[in-house]
């Protein structure tokens, strides 16, 4: 990680924990739901998509406590996910982020209803942003919308497990992970731009970038399973192995995979060059997801 990137991280990942644990600790809600809520919003994690919303807004100047606010938003949303991806009629894992998973916590019934929770208040969050216009709150609960649902993450997800039964060729691949893993990560990337007052071109090659950050993110999460210990990565390692299910290491060759990976790495750092701005945040975001361990 350059020192650049880890000051940025340093100055505003307290800004964005404090934010989305706030949002949470406040709702009128069970104790025992908050709880579990609040057991996977602290379970830690790289918090790269609220961190990414912040990259975007920066880029533009733009320093709105909003950015903190729509991240913590996203950040909901991705932590719900988790929570019934481990799930037993998913997954089936006891280990997350090096602790027990939700449910075997709290028991599958409340770690169901902590997911959902998080699910909806996400879209209170936005919707109650009254420093945002009304018009870019509306585009920003739409676009969230599309990325975490059946058009986005949750259809991703359908598709992977459907995947798990047949071997994928390399664009059936891409199509599920451009939804599960890359249709979020799209959404923290466009939604700086949404509060930043991008211009088309610019949101364009912003989310040129995403796509391409989007693949290299699970393409090394693909190989991390393979040469990665469950203490490094924090969750099961192997489990692809295990199931035989269809990744880029298993499709490509694990050489293959990396090469792959760079490819997608160069081509967002390229999309990033039509932006007439100080870009290397972005930049140093990037080389940082195709060299992480966990």
């Amino acid at each position: 990680m350059t020192n650049n990137l880890n000051q940025f991280i340093t100055d505003n990942l307290p800004i964005i924990e404090s934010e989305l644990y706030s949002l949470v600790e406040k709702i009128q809600a069970p104790n025992q739901l908050k709880e579990s809520m609040l057991y996977s919003l602290k379970a830690g994690g790289k918090r790269i998509r609220p961190l990414f919303v912040v990259a975007v807004c920066h880029l533009f100047h733009n320093k709105q406590h909003e950015a903190y606010t729509v991240g913590s938003a996203v950040e909901m949303i991705h932590t719900y996910s988790l929570i019934h991806d481990d799930l037993p009629s998913m997954d089936n894992d006891d280990l997350r982020r090096g602790k027990p998973t939700n449910h075997k916590v709290y028991g599958e019934a409340l770690a169901t209803l902590a997911g959902d929770a998080l699910n909806t208040l996400s879209f209170g969050v936005l919707a109650r942003m009254d420093n945002v216009s009304a018009e870019n709150r509306i585009e920003l609960i739409n676009l969230l919308s599309i990325a975490a649902g059946a058009e986005g993450m949750v259809g991703g997800q359908v598709l992977d497990i459907d995947g798990e039964k047949r071997s994928l060729n390399l664009p059936e691949l891409e199509h599920v992970h451009i939804n599960k893993t890359g249709a979020i990560l799209r959404f923290s990337i466009e939604a700086g731009a949404v509060l930043s007052g991008a211009t088309a071109k610019e949101r364009e090659a912003l989310v040129e970038y995403a796509h391409h950050i989007g693949l290299a993110f699970q393409i090394q999460d693909d190989i991390l399973d393979i040469v990665g210990t469950s203490e490094e990565l924090g969750k099961t390692a192997g489990k692809d192995v295990a199931s035989q299910k269809s990744t880029y290491p298993a499709l490509l060759t694990l050489e293959g995979a990396r090469k792959k990976l760079d490819e997608h790495y160069q081509l967002a750092l390229t999309a990033l060059d039509s932006i007439d701005k100080d870009t290397s945040i972005l930049k140093d975001f990037a080389q940082y997801i195709v060299h992480r361990h966990n």
